[in-house]
């Protein structure tokens, strides 16, 4: 009985501060009700079970609302299923990197691949972006340290990408055909 008032307690709180964020969000077009705050929580206890993780306090949700809720991929109508998979995609990735980064550097370097690279991609974020630098962590890279994770994937990102000049170069060949 002491247990399930101590869950009660630590719900209502969490619940509380999820619900808090949408006075920062509201300018971007962002919110969250009752029940998609609830919603939210109810599948990051689920993903905290399926990681074998334990977290403590407010958890890590408010900070990925507060990083995420600006970017140029989330608007209202997938806000909630974008945040429940960014969780989601955290709580596994601080497993794969072996705890070997801080919460604050995860969540830069997913926000900094989820705006530039991957354009919104959360499958390219998880299987491609976040298992690279994973394994550069496993082999005991440690850059990321003095960067907070920004700017870090592009020293392990091992797709050729499009330069201004390619594209440029490649579009003016196309138009004099």
């Amino acid at each position: 009985m002491d247990n399930n008032w101590l869950d009660l307690l630590q719900n209502k709180n969490q619940l509380s501060k999820v619900i808090e964020t949408n006075q920062y969000t509201e300018q971007f077009g962002l919110t969250l009700s009752q029940q998609d705050a609830q919603l939210i929580l109810e599948n990051r206890k689920m993903a905290l079970r399926e990681q074998k993780r334990v977290e403590f306090g407010e958890g890590i949700v408010p900070k990925i609302i507060h990083e995420f809720c600006d970017s140029n991929y989330i608007d209202q109508s997938n806000y909630v299923d974008t945040i429940i998979r960014l969780q989601e995609i955290f709580y596994l990735y601080k497993n794969e990197m072996n705890d070997e980064i801080t919460d604050d550097e995860l969540i830069h370097l997913m926000k900094e691949q989820y705006e530039n690279l991957c354009f919104g991609d959360l499958d390219y974020l998880e299987s491609t972006c976040l298992s690279n630098f994973a394994q550069a962590i496993r082999a005991g890279y440690e850059g990321f340290k003095e960067t907070d994770g920004y700017g870090e994937y592009s020293k392990f990102d091992l797709q050729e990408r499009w330069s201004y000049e390619l594209y440029a170069e490649t579009l003016k060949e196309l138009c004099w055909r």
